[in-house]
């Protein structure tokens, strides 16, 4: 479970690290936003690597590993857009969200 945790906290600050510069710094020069991500993404890292580790050691394979990751994304990104950058919601993103569900049973099917 504190995988999965680590997973979540680290996609937060990727999705920050990949996003945020368009609405806090728009204006601002490619390379303060290019800074700015790399500020960030260091944060991710530090949460990612251990992560992974854990999995891994816990005998998760690198698709399990990904494909989780994946579905964290999703989870983290949709609300981000939706409340940050009011985006419309779309039900695409139930069908992707859906379609992902689909890889998670596939990566995991051979483990029962």
């Amino acid at each position: 479970m504190l995988p999965l945790l680590l997973l979540v906290i680290a996609n937060c600050f990727m999705t920050l690290a990949w996003y945020g510069h368009l609405k806090f710094l728009h204006d601002a020069p490619w390379w303060q936003a290019v800074l700015f991500s790399w500020c960030i993404a260091l944060f991710e890292y530090s949460f990612m690597i251990p992560a992974t580790r854990m999995l891994a050691q816990a005998q998760w394979s690198m698709g399990q590993i990904k494909i989780s990751q994946e579905v964290i994304t999703l989870i983290v990104f949709v609300p981000f857009m939706l409340l940050w950058f009011k985006q419309p919601f779309k039900l695409d993103y139930v069908w992707a969200g859906l379609c992902l569900l689909g890889c998670v049973y596939f990566v995991f099917r051979s483990q029962g």
